[in-house]
């Protein structure tokens, strides 16, 4: 699976009983938009914190917490998708602490040479994820099981890749390709930003499929829950290639 937490396995055990609403497409879109918001609120917080303090220590704590807490609340509505009604909500606002402390240290770290950088990159995650609905709607890629399984071979890559640089700086080595502004890094940015786009296609379905065959209402919530960690990996993703292409302007 492109995205770990919308499963075949999740959406085989969500059964319905006779009699209890369903997911829809159109509930899920809802409730996408409300934990768009608390996102945004979230983020607006810390954000403002940042700018009213210039002090990354003020703000520091809330990122390290939201990223943290993110992470749990995200492992256990993964196990027990039911909970997803109450603890989606609950990620959205944590998720929005840490993107508004990481987007501020970001936009002071380049206001020089791109001033503009969070919100390009807003407007470049907003635009991608309409693209690709589009795309995902017209049909134009189908999301067919060697789609799902080359996007799965890319994103263990991607997660190995990130798990190797993560261990080996414990040891004092530092994989700048990774983080440097060289080509390569930029390159190794511009596959995964577009291997995070194509995994909007993988949610899109099983959101479609799940509604069609009738999952419990509560999935709505799940399925919400599930769109949303995609999009805010794209937003992290392309945020982090347009710091790289600031930085081959320095």
């Amino acid at each position: 699976m492109a995205n770990p937490v919308l499963s075949n396995r999740v959406f085989d055990k969500a059964t319905t009983s006779y009699g209890q609403a369903t997911m829809t497409i159109k509930g899920t879109v809802i409730k996408s938009l409300i934990l768009t918001f608390m996102v945004l609120l979230g983020a607006s917080y810390t954000w403002r914190e940042f700018y009213m303090s210039f002090d990354p220590s003020v703000v520091r704590p809330w990122m390290i917490g939201g990223a943290l807490g993110g992470f749990v609340s995200a492992i256990i509505i993964s196990f027990n998708p039911k909970l997803a009604q109450y603890l989606a909500p609950v990620y959205a606002v944590l998720q929005g602490l840490f993107l508004g402390a990481i987007s501020a240290f970001f936009n002071e770290a380049f206001s020089h040479t791109a001033p503009d950088l969070v919100i390009n990159a807003v407007l470049l995650t907003i635009v991608t994820t309409l693209v690709m609905l589009t795309i995902y709607r017209s049909n134009l890629i189908k999301v067919n099981s060697q789609f799902r399984k080359i996007l799965t071979i890319a994103i263990s890559s991607i997660v190995f890749y990130y798990l190797i640089s993560i261990i080996l700086s414990f040891f004092g080595v530092n994989l700048t390709m990774l983080h440097n502004s060289s080509p390569l890094s930029i390159g190794i940015s511009l596959v995964i930003v577009g291997v995070a786009a194509f995994s909007l296609l993988m949610d899109f379905d099983f959101i479609e499929k799940a509604s069609y065959s009738g999952a419990p209402k509560y999935m709505e919530w799940y399925g919400a829950f599930a769109l949303m960690v995609t999009i805010i990996w794209l937003y992290l993703e392309i945020l982090k290639l347009l710091a790289k292409f600031a930085g081959r302007r320095d």
